[in-house]
């Protein structure tokens, strides 16, 4: 019976072949687009998920009551860890993690390294294997060091490397470690990532520090006992933070802070681990918006329905020509479930070969979809236990749906009505209408939504960030070298090259450079009876000349003035925040013992991402304080043969350093790569979404031109225009597109304001926005209905009134 069902379904589909073809190649595209779309979404939800422990992994962050509302910070203070483990109730292991990039040697090889330094409870906190040496003592010693599999082999040429002696460069002076153990690779899904792991007490400044709780400078993670709850440990955590936090509790008072329900001014809270990859509060590893991988799983399910409801109107259009089939089979007895089993066999068959098409597609697209993303995807990703299942129900799912109920339709066909030839579905189909609108109400949101996104990203690249970013090129100097000595050299190469206008450095890149880091600094102090804030920048001489930031009051660094170590710019933010109406002179109470004094004050410009608003900022030139990017402003004429010129002399001064030089507009459009890959997405899925629509929108249009052949042939002998025809059976679906446009447009309004309120500076939406996203739609759903319009339109209406 099964073969039978089949063999006829196959016969079919052969005998209807330009029905079979749009069938297959909806939902081969939708099944396509759905695995690619439900693979990146579940990438990002399973991050940090493979941690034995993950369930009671949290990371620790501050929150405090200000006068200007709450702060979360995730930084925390050295002895804080510790301390911690020891007062407050319900941890069972802490552990500090803090960063540093630097160099690492074995004799004559040199390479770049990604070093943390953590306690050796990290190892029993997180799920990361050793593949030799032991997890209990593998960061026993303080000169023992864990180093990745991958590393190893980069390093040594093997992974078998315990027992060997290396070097790692850091505070601008080498150390001496030995390899205690090698650790598998970090998998693509964390959101850690390092080569080696060292203790804590290498951690630069940690001498300094150990006792200090007023720096903040590496985030800090526990582990809960079991049965502790996060809201337990915050209560647990409320002396803790009086006895060590008093000083700044005093302060928020002092202030006019406003403190929470419980009366606290400042609470030690938790972060789960598995939100670390969606919050902007982690300062660990990449992030992504809570929202984006749902917007994917819906967007999937979006495309899915277009193409089954596709699927739907247009075997509902093809049961026209298979009316009398029906009939005759219903006539010699075939029973109504024998005839939904067999038209939902063609359905089956149809979606299964489509679904094997779709897999197809990924596969040969696997390679450009993982560069696009930035996420290296395999083939094991389509194969895991987990995803196929999900995508057999959804298969299944959507094969019975889509199969289901034009089986049903075609199966209740009256029988007397079918050989009578007056056979009607009816030309106001409540289904097949709301199917349409649905289908162009997502396609209008799609669409609209890529412009206002194609705008935004338009707008945070044009707009003027209060810098030069174009003419300056960013240099990262790395560990290899002695800082100011490379600056120092910089100096005088560029001084005999025509095409360098000037020359600086800072401790602060703008947007993120080809070394991939993004630092800030910031520090808090009294001023007159009120706690400021300020972001702090190491900068060097004719750093405003370089980057072209107007000086408003005051003067720059200068060489001349040897008091200058002791001296700051501030930025019109932080002049605010002083409160003073000269602020030129003033001794900020800061840095060194007799304050800094104020010799300039320099106009406001985004030294952040345009998420922020501009914040205060304080610039510093100190000898002791190293920089780490060199800046250098080329004439506007050949922009890359000067950048090219320069790497050239970069290589020269320092062989080992493997980070080449980008221009600042580069740096800064890579804050923006999230904002980007959203952009793409959205437009793929805006043209995927209203091209299966138009798919299903033919359809319909084929749907209701067969229903209305007899009245087309009589308009046309009573007179009616060819013109007044094609706008009478055009007008409906007009409608149809008119009501989608009419829900679709506030519903994109709200949605994507929504998005907009992530950044500090960005474009209002104008009505002209929405109404192009309506506008296109109309125009694509027209044009596809004015073909079977114009040519029912041009037939002959004797032919159409004989055929009925």
């Amino acid at each position: 019976m099964i073969k039978s069902y089949l063999l006829i379904a196959i016969r079919n589909m052969w005998k209807r072949k330009t029905f079979t073809l749009i069938h297959i190649l909806g939902l081969s595209i939708a099944f396509g687009a759905a695995m690619v779309l439900f693979m990146t979404a579940m990438f990002d939800l399973s991050f940090d998920n493979f941690h034995v422990n993950s369930d009671n992994i949290y990371q620790v962050y501050r929150e405090q009551y200000t006068h200007d509302g709450i702060e979360k910070d995730a930084p925390m203070p050295v002895p804080l860890g510790p301390a911690a483990l020891a007062e407050i109730t319900g941890i069972k292991h802490i552990a500090r993690f803090g960063g540093s990039g630097g160099s690492v040697r074995s004799g004559e090889k040199l390479l770049d390294v990604s070093v943390h330094y953590t306690d050796p409870s990290f190892l029993q906190i997180f799920s990361f294997p050793l593949l030799s040496g032991n997890t209990g003592s593998a960061l026993g010693s303080p000169d023992g060091v864990i180093i990745t599999n991958s590393y190893a082999k980069n390093l040594f040429g093997t992974a078998d490397v315990i027992g060997k002696r290396i070097e790692i460069r850091t505070d601008n002076e080498w150390k001496p470690f030995i390899i205690s153990a090698v650790m598998k690779d970090q998998p693509k899904n964390s959101s850690f990532s390092f080569d080696i792991l060292s203790r804590f007490e290498n951690f630069p400044g940690y001498s300094a520090n150990k006792d200090i709780w007023q720096n903040h400078n590496h985030p800090v993670f526990l582990q809960l006992k079991d049965g502790v709850s996060p809201q337990t440990f915050e209560r647990s955590a409320t002396p803790f933070i009086k006895k060590y936090f008093a000083e700044n509790i005093k302060s928020l008072k002092r202030d006019g802070a406003k403190p929470d329900e419980r009366g606290n001014y400042m609470n030690l809270k938790l972060l789960p681990l598995k939100d670390i990859h969606f919050s902007s509060i982690s300062n660990i590893g990449p992030t992504v918006n809570p929202f984006f991988p749902w917007i994917l799983i819906l967007l999937s399910v979006v495309i899915l329905f277009i193409a089954g409801s596709n699927f739907v109107n247009l075997s509902l259009a093809a049961s026209f020509t298979r009316a009398r089939e029906i009939g005759v089979r219903k006539t010699f007895g075939v029973l109504k479930s024998q005839l939904i089993v067999q038209f939902w066999s063609e359905a089956l068959v149809i979606c299964f070969i489509s679904l094997l098409m779709g897999f197809v597609l990924v596969l040969s697209g696997l390679k450009s979809f993982s560069a696009f993303t930035g996420n290296k995807f395999s083939i094991q990703a389509l194969l895991t236990p987990q995803f196929s299942l999900i995508f057999i129900l959804i298969f299944l799912f959507t094969t019975l749906l889509a199969g289901g109920y034009p089986s049903w339709v075609m199966a209740n066909f009256n029988t007397i009505r079918i050989l009578q030839g007056k056979l009607n579905i009816g030309s106001k189909n409540s289904l097949r209408n709301m199917l349409t609108v649905i289908q162009f109400l997502i396609a209008v949101v799609l669409i609209t939504a890529t412009f206002v996104i194609t705008k935004q990203l338009s707008f945070i690249r044009n707009k003027p960030l209060g810098f030069n970013k174009t003419q300056v090129i960013s240099i990262p100097i790395g560990s290899n070298i002695d800082p100011e000595s490379a600056v120092i050299q910089m100096r005088a190469k560029m001084a005999a090259y025509p095409n360098a206008v000037s020359i600086s450095a800072s401790d602060m890149n703008f947007g993120r450079g080809r070394d991939g880091s993004a630092s800030t600094s910031i520090q808090t102090f009294d001023y007159k009876n009120r706690e400021l804030k300020t972001n702090l920048a190491r900068v060097d001489y004719d750093y405003l000349k370089t980057l072209d930031i107007p000086l408003i009051e005051g003067r720059d660094f200068s060489r001349e003035f040897g008091t200058d170590t002791a001296a700051v710019l501030i930025n019109e933010k932080m002049a605010a925040q002083l409160g003073e109406k000269n602020p030129v002179g003033k001794i900020l109470p800061m840095g060194i013992e007799q304050g800094m004094k104020i010799i300039g004050v320099v106009k406001d410009f985004n030294f952040k991402n345009l998420h922020q608003e501009i914040k205060p900022l304080t610039m510093v030139s100190r000898a002791d304080w190293p920089v780490s990017y060199i800046f250098i402003k080329v004439k506007a004429e050949d922009l890359p043969g000067s950048i090219a010129h320069i790497q050239k002399i970069w290589k020269e001064i320092d062989p080992q350093n493997m980070t080449e030089a980008s221009f600042l507009d580069e740096n800064t459009d890579r804050e923006y790569k999230k904002e980007d890959r959203l952009s793409k997405i959205f437009t793929a899925g805006a043209g995927l979404a209203i091209f299966i629509s138009c798919m299903g929108l033919f359809a319909s249009a084929l749907l209701s031109m067969n229903q209305r052949t007899k009245e087309i042939g009589i308009r046309k002998v009573l007179g009616a225009s060819v013109a007044a025809i094609v706008t009478l059976l055009s007008k409906d679906f007009a409608k149809l597109v008119a009501i989608a446009f009419l829900i679709g447009a506030p519903v994109t309004w709200f949605i994507m304001n929504k998005w907009l309120e992530d950044f500090a500076y960005h474009i209002s939406i104008s009505g002209w926005i929405l109404l192009s996203g309506g506008l296109i739609v109309l125009t694509v759903a027209l044009l596809t209905v004015s073909i079977h319009a114009v040519k029912a339109a041009l037939a002959n209406p004797v032919k159409s009134l004989r055929s009925e």
